[in-house]
């Protein structure tokens, strides 16, 4: 078993998987990050911290998608709170497609930080970014929708990515694969 990865394999399922309630706990923990930012740049007005905050979760995506989710702080503390719970597997393959979204989204955000703490033009782009990471976040962790698992799926349906060998599961099967035509 590799460090390097997303995911643990699973011969019984026949692709890599991830504990929901883990990554449900995550999403959560970075909503209130994100709630945190959001607070003190576009309500305090303070948007020193936006950089800080929005570069933590930068971080925080690129140690899940690059080395292992199981090292990223978000999900090392929500697997702490969700520890009793029974796993409940479900792909990885979209949910690392879920993440570079959420690795984009923030990026943008804490580039677009660092020029809005001197210069609060950025204010309008920042705010729609932050407000579609926290919606995206929200649903998540309220719901157990996972909005970039549902695009990844629906590029599939599209043929802009290429579909894996095997059909990995979602949140309550909703991305079960349609009957046969």
């Amino acid at each position: 078993m590799s460090m390097i990865t997303f995911g643990d394999f699973s011969a019984e399922h026949g692709y890599n998987i991830l504990d929901e309630r883990v990554m449900r706990g995550s999403a959560g923990l970075m909503l209130l990050v994100g709630v945190a930012a959001f607070i003190n740049g576009f309500i305090v007005k303070n948007y020193a911290v936006l950089p800080w905050l929005s570069g933590f979760l930068v971080a925080n995506f690129m140690v899940g998608i690059f080395v292992n989710p199981k090292f990223s702080p978000t999900v090392f503390l929500a697997r702490l709170f969700v520890f009793r719970q029974s796993p409940l597997p479900i792909g990885a393959i979209q949910k690392k497609f879920a993440w570079s979204l959420g690795l984009t989204l923030t990026s943008s955000i804490f580039a677009l930080s660092l020029l809005l703490v001197n210069d609060a033009s950025w204010f309008e782009p920042v705010c729609m970014l932050c407000l579609t990471c926290l919606l995206f976040l929200f649903l998540e962790t309220a719901f157990g929708i996972c909005v970039g698992c549902q695009i990844y799926f629906l590029a599939i349906r599209l043929k802009l990515v290429k579909p894996p060998a095997v059909r990995p599961n979602c949140m309550g099967n909703s991305c079960a694969p349609s009957p046969p035509e």
